[in-house]
């Protein structure tokens, strides 16, 4: 696993808002099932507890840019 997909998982399970806003690119795109959705505000708004590891993801700048859920909600 990436280092910066394990510190989003801890930071998430941690509780850390601060943590994911420097984790999460400003236009991340989150996707779980047939449910996109986009932006860092909008994600940190609709994920709720710690996800599992993404079965794919993209980073930019660092930073995740896409994260695609292994599970639907």
């Amino acid at each position: 696993m990436d280092r910066i997909v394990a510190e989003v998982i801890d930071a998430m399970g941690r509780g850390d808002r601060e943590a994911l806003i420097r984790l999460f690119h400003p236009y991340l795109h989150w996707t779980e099932g047939s449910l996109t959705v986009r932006g860092r505000t909008k994600v940190l708004a609709h994920v709720d507890g710690v996800p599992a590891p993404p079965v794919d993801y993209e980073l930019r700048d660092g930073q995740i840019y896409r994260w695609v859920s292994a599970q639907d909600r």
